[in-house]
């Protein structure tokens, strides 16, 4: 069980050095990108990458975003 303090210094730490962001997905509309996000297992780790790439990648001025 998390006592108390270890709950305080999850919150202090949270707050400190991490961001959560939220999207909401419509299950008809959207429904080709949650199964997408259903069958490759780490959610957080694929969309990670997908915008790493898309930083990194040259735009049509030959220059990184």
């Amino acid at each position: 069980m998390t006592t108390d303090a270890q709950k305080r210094a999850s919150r202090k730490y949270n707050a400190a050095n991490t961001r959560q962001i939220i999207i909401r997905l419509n299950k008809r509309t959207d429904a080709d990108i949650l199964e997408t996000l259903a069958a490759c297992g780490n959610v957080q780790g694929y969309i990670k990458s997908l915008i790493r790439a898309d930083v990194s990648a040259p735009t049509n001025d030959g220059n990184a975003r």
